[in-house]
């Protein structure tokens, strides 16, 4: 789904003919930039044929610049065929320079603005506009078409905030697929200017636009609540990253923006440093796309990456939801005295042999059922993981089967002692019967395996006895059933591996380049260096361990999830973004706890964000009456705008669906953007088939999956059934009412208990 779905509007609506020029703008220069590229490649290819034709010469002077230019340029070729694809991702709009004075790169290295830059009127013109991308690339004429993101004139695309914004009035991001610029996405430096490009006002498109119409509102005290805004998220952009930066704020506050910026700060400020990764996890893959969509530059050699909750174990995906009575027991700390219980004891599971029969020194040798029992409890004994637990596992089955055969007494002196129970051992583990025992009795266990030999109910209630209840444990056993994974069971896939001790996956080998095969260049040319998407995705696969966490909507994090994502960061610097009035979790204090286990004794600093620039007082007022219900005392963050339009309240009249579908076509004649449909979890298809035919623009969801998302209107179905869902229902449903940027409907069911107006009981005064 496509990002620019979930982030369309703020003020007004953004005109889709406003955003297609603006693609149709950037495509032109994207086209112009391959054009180039294209003419670089024939380029590089014409040096190759060249250096072939030197070599003809035959002469040893010869042979050793061919085989140099053939390097030089095969390197450079190498290069341009590794980067052509999708490397494209910013742009940034700046005044006048305080000098005229230019880099290598062609791009002018003024940091602040000329005097005079901005007029007394607050207009200005833009003097510059540079693109950044994967690598540089000149014109004919040395102008840069795009400037390399590690150059220094590419620093203020991410070090420039509204705070100290520099040269800089617009920053874009754009997301391109292949050679196609799908969507932009614009953050305002300056929003007090009105600003001008070649003689037209400069177009703003997302949240920028937001910006622009606060801070060039006429009210003052509209322009100190920008000026608000901008000081407390740069507070948190630009915080030191020593030890846990924890950043509190209510819906519509930035949290999320605030966060991936901090990354890209931090990044840039101290490459070397972050050069071990900062890992981004976000609560749903909706998102995820939203974050790829900001910041697609920070997956540069793998040092940034960006996960949902339900995608951090490689090799798992979730794909469903657990019912909130699963999801609670699945999420609790509890579980994890259940898995390892289950760890040890699928040891059992496929009838291990009962009888071990061996030959040596001439003599047959048994260890008997009782025998083998005591030494796998034995070897169980030990804190190591299970897997790896087999050695101390199979030297006891050495020792045993040595004392039995009696040759410990044949020689009293130790060295000849010692070499005979070598020669023993090495008999012993060398017999086709051992070793097909020793695989049979000792299995080396996965985590999947283990996961779903908990299916089995009477097992299960074996391993969870005195910790889950009966009723937990039908539950449970029939998840693992269904075919997928949970976003709960990818966490305790991952405790399974750390308990387990699953070994790492063997490194992939690279491929040659053909390059390599050329006669007389073995030596001189160097195997065939990876782009830098396969390096990101080969350091994504590797890498286990993070320098910089940043979890998104933490209020959301179960107790496992906290395990899970606390042993990536064992040795990191945090950010910890969250909201506990949004919390879907319904433990928030056994949540805490698994919290501040994983961040350790970091030292904490607190910031808070205050301000709403995403609802309008409207529709922030009407959920500041669920936030009182789920969270008393609690205050909203303060909506900044007011667009007079208020709240709409229906009540079903034929069929729910109906009305639903009804409501969101009404909205889509209203907003230019997108309509959000949010029900409660179980009515998520349902909603998709009501919805069928209306068009991309409007979109159904599940209650939990509209977290970080907003749209320029919702229609939230059923107040009560959300806020019935589950112990912390009444946070979900203050969630879903703060995704709208305009127009805001709800449709009451008899459920509801609405009055004559339609307004549900839940949200009367």
């Amino acid at each position: 789904m496509a990002v620019q779905a979930h982030r369309q509007g703020a003020v007004g609506s953004v005109h889709d003919s406003v955003r297609d020029r603006e693609i149709s703008v950037e495509q032109e220069h994207l086209d112009r930039v391959y054009r180039r590229l294209e003419e670089k490649i024939h380029e590089a290819e014409f040096l190759m044929q060249d250096a072939a034709r030197r070599g003809q010469v035959g002469t040893p002077g010869a042979l050793a610049e061919r085989d140099a230019q053939v390097f030089r340029a095969g390197v450079h070729l190498n290069r341009l065929n590794n980067e052509f694809e999708d490397f494209l991702f910013g742009r940034i709009d700046l005044l006048t320079g305080k000098d005229g004075k230019k880099g290598p790169d062609g791009a002018y290295t003024a940091v602040e603005p000329a005097e005079g830059a901005v007029r007394p009127d607050s207009t200005a013109d833009i003097a510059e506009t540079l693109h950044i991308g994967r690598i540089g690339v000149l014109d004919q004429d040395y102008t840069p078409l795009v400037i390399d993101w590690r150059a220094p004139a590419a620093a203020p695309f991410y070090r420039s905030t509204p705070v100290d914004p520099g040269r800089v009035v617009r920053r874009r991001v754009i997301r391109s697929k292949g050679r196609q610029v799908l969507g932009v996405e614009d953050d305002l430096m300056r929003p007090e200017l009105t600003a001008y490009l070649d003689g037209d006002e400069l177009p703003v498109i997302g949240d920028g636009a937001l910006m622009a119409a606060l801070g060039q509102a006429r009210s003052h005290t509209m322009r100190d609540i920008v000026a608000s805004i901008q000081a407390e998220q740069d507070l948190v952009i630009r915080a030191p990253a020593a030890s846990v930066t924890y950043v509190e704020g209510g819906p519509g506050t930035g949290k999320t923006a605030v966060a991936l910026h901090r990354a890209a700060y931090l990044l840039y400020q101290d490459r070397r440093r972050y050069a071990g990764g900062i890992l981004i996890v976000s609560p749903t893959p909706l998102l995820v796309a939203y974050t790829e969509g900001v910041l697609p530059s920070l997956g540069e050699e793998g040092q940034v990456a960006i996960r949902a909750i339900g995608s951090l174990v490689e090799g798992s995906e979730a794909t469903l939801y657990d019912s909130p009575s699963v999801a609670r027991a699945k999420g609790s700390s509890r579980m994890l005295r259940v898995l390892r219980k289950a760890a040890r004891g699928a040891l059992e599971l496929n009838d291990p042999p009962a009888r071990l029969r061996v030959v040596a020194f001439g003599r047959r040798l048994e260890l008997e059922a009782r025998e083998l029992d005591g030494i796998r409890r034995s070897a169980l004994g030990g804190t190591a993981p299970v897997n790896l637990l087999r050695p101390r596992a199979r030297k006891l089955l050495l020792d045993a089967l040595w004392e039995q055969s009696g040759a410990a007494g044949r020689h009293s002196d130790p060295e000849l002692a010692a070499e005979l129970r070598s020669s023993f051992d090495e008999d012993i583990t060398s017999e086709d019967a051992f070793i097909a025992f020793l695989d049979a009795w000792w299995p080396e266990l996965t985590p999947a395996a283990v996961l779903d030999a908990m299916a089995d109910e009477r097992r299960l209630g074996r391993w969870a006895r005195r910790i889950l209840n009966p009723g937990e444990v039908r539950k449970v056993a029939r998840s693992f059933k269904r075919e997928g994974r949970s976003v709960h069971d990818i966490a305790l896939l991952d405790e399974l591996q750390a308990v387990l001790g699953a070994p790492a996956r063997p490194r992939r080998k690279r491929e040659l380049d053909p390059l390599d095969q050329l006669t007389g260049l073995e030596e001189l040319m160097p195997v065939r260096e990876e782009s830098q998407r396969e390096r990101a995705e080969r350091l994504a696969q590797e890498r286990v361990e993070y320098a910089h966490v940043i979890v998104d909507e933490a209020q959301d994090l179960t107790p496992m999830q906290w395990r899970m994502v606390g042993r990536r960061g064992r040795h990191a610097t945090w950010t910890v973004v969250g909201d506990p009035a949004q919390s879907s979790w319904s433990d928030p204090d056994e949540a805490a706890e698994a919290r501040d286990e994983a961040l350790g004794t970091r030292p904490r600093r607190r910031f808070e964000l205050t301000v709403n620039y995403r609802n309008p007082a409207e529709i922030a007022e009407l959920a500041a009456k669920v936030l009182a219900l789920a969270m008393p005392g609690s205050v909203s963050p303060k909506a900044v705008r007011s667009t007079g339009v208020e709240p709409r309240f229906t009540v079903v009249e034929d069929t729910l669906g109906a009305t639903v579908r009804d409501e969101a076509a009404r909205l889509l004649e209203r907003v230019d953007g997108t309509v959000g449909v949010v029900v409660a979890m179980q009515r998520r298809e349902e909603a998709r088939r009501w919805l069928a035919g209306l068009g991309d623009r409007v979109v159904a969801l599940g209650s939990l999956e509209a977290k970080g998302l907003e749209y320029d209107a919702t229609v939230v179905v059923s107040p009560a059934e959300i806020a019935d869902e589950s112990p912390a229902g009444l946070r979900v449903l203050y969630v879903a009412l703060t995704r709208a940027t305009q127009q805001l409907t709800v449709v009451s069911a008899d459920r509801d208990e609405p009055d004559a107006a339609g307004v549900p009981d839940l949200l009367r005064d």
